[in-house]
């Protein structure tokens, strides 16, 4: 069965739908993220380590840049930020190793302030503000690699 042009113009435009549903995620995700960084450090005053300030940079660019690619949906903006999310994911599964003693503390970046293996909140026991850093970044990861080849090329 061929499909006429229409068809391919409506297929691309639910393609491309459903591929600004997964970057609106990722824009929540990151958002959330971000201001629960904010809360963290400006709130309950936790200052943060070396590598908490550079999940930072990669996590807060997420936060602006992801909303201009929905209106109208872009996926360059897709293409831009994937990178962001990989780096600070990578940064974050370091610190997560970190803390759980699986890297070496001879290996810490952090040699003044607040230590990057230092746990400062720990919730059921297991989730850590590093742990939380990493799910975001994977997540956010995920979305947008989704998103990406969902989308109409």
């Amino acid at each position: 069965m061929r499909t006429t042009e229409g068809q391919a113009g409506t297929d691309r435009r639910v393609n491309d739908a459903g591929a600004w549903t997964l970057v609106f995620c990722a824009w929540l995700l990151a958002a959330a993220a971000t201001l629960g960084a904010l809360f963290f450090g400006e709130v309950m005053r936790l200052p943060p380590c070396s590598l908490c300030w550079y999940q930072r940079i990669f996590m807060f660019p997420m936060a602006l840049i992801l909303p201009f690619g929905l209106f109208p949906f872009d996926r360059n903006v897709v293409r831009a930020t994937f990178p962001l999310a990989l780096f600070g994911g990578v940064i974050a599964a370091f610190q997560v190793l970190l803390v759980a003693g699986v890297i070496p503390k001879r290996l810490e970046p952090c040699k003044q302030g607040v230590p990057c293996s230092e746990t400062v909140i720990e919730w059921f026991g297991f989730v850590t503000i590093p742990l939380l850093s990493l799910v975001a970044f994977a997540a956010i990861a995920a979305l947008l690699m989704l998103a990406y080849f969902r989308s109409s090329r």
